[in-house]
């Protein structure tokens, strides 16, 4: 009996041995996210512009958000967005990562692969606000170079008023989307493959199978951790996909391009809503974390299928 009481104590002393190497993170995360979103689900109950003191209004904050069709609109633009930054990305990613691993560094090496690689994520590490300065430029309507272009091959009638049409503005940011994103996928991926055995590869290409029947069968269950990982990751970031709508459209035209990160910024610093604003922001958090549980739910069944 004492024998057992030592090893639960030993245990608890062991885990709690662990404690002061975990407290200064979560002090971190106490302070940097904890606090602020206590404070800001408090200031959706109020209506406040910011000035002077609050006042309590309850759930009418939250009342009118689900009315609010320009608020709905966000939502629906979002799932695009997701498509663009998420779902695209993803895919485009593995494929690359797959014909890289698989052609590229198996017949031409390792070192052409990894130049390929680099040049595909350099998009990634640029900063927002100026691949979103240069891609206005090239989508300008008069002298951008996409317009100019199509003007030099013959197709002049598919010139368009990229960004400031309705019709084609969202299109267009997702589509700088896309290409912004792949280098995130593609790298996370062709780090996952480092762990699969080549000899996959050697034995499937030696019975027979094609470049696709190899990445269908053997890429992409070998590296359904990292696909996992890709998907939630680049959802959340599409959840929260703001700067690139500031840059490019400011939610224009005619809310064309709103998202609910943006709805919620114009809210908070150009209508002086800040409670309504808040309330926004409560809402698309808490679809965030939904999001995540779902996904990393679903990545926890998946494992224990394939232990199983």
């Amino acid at each position: 009996m004492s024998g057992r009481t030592s090893g639960r104590a030993g245990g608890l002393g062991g885990r709690l041995a662990y404690l002061p190497y975990l407290l200064p993170g979560l002090l971190l995360f106490t302070g940097v996210i904890g606090v602020p979103f206590l404070m800001n689900i408090g200031t959706s109950f109020t209506e406040w512009s910011g000035v002077g003191s609050p006042e309590w209004v309850g759930l009418e904050n939250y009342k009118e958000l689900m009315g609010d069709e320009r608020f709905w609109s966000s939502f629906r633009n979002n799932v695009l967005v997701i498509v663009g930054m998420a779902i695209v990305p993803t895919v485009i990613g593995l494929v690359l990562a797959g014909a890289l691993t698989d052609l590229i560094d198996r017949h031409f090496g390792s070192r052409t692969a990894a130049v390929l690689r680099a040049c595909i994520y350099l998009p990634q590490v640029l900063p927002v606000v100026i691949a979103g300065v240069v891609w206005s430029w090239l989508l300008a309507p008069d002298d951008g170079a996409v317009n100019a272009l199509l003007e030099a091959v013959g197709l002049g009638s598919l010139a368009q008023n990229w960004l400031g049409d309705p019709d084609t503005a969202l299109w267009s940011v997702l589509a700088v989307m896309v290409w912004t994103q792949i280098g995130f996928p593609l790298v996370i991926f062709m780090s996952g493959l480092q762990r699969v055995d080549p000899s996959l590869y050697e034995a499937a290409e030696i019975d027979g199978a094609s470049w696709a029947r190899r990445f269908w069968h053997v890429t992409v269950p070998q590296i359904r951790p990292e696909i996992f990982v890709v998907l939630l990751w680049t959802t959340i970031a599409a959840l929260k996909a703001f700067p690139q709508i500031f840059v490019l459209t400011k939610g224009g035209p005619g809310g064309s391009t709103n998202v609910p990160s943006y709805y919620s910024y114009v809210s908070f610093f150009e209508k002086q809503d800040v409670g309504y604003g808040s309330a926004i922001a409560t809402v698309l958090t808490l679809v965030i974390v939904a999001l995540t549980v779902v996904f990393l739910r679903a990545q926890g069944r998946e494992l224990e299928g394939e232990d199983r």
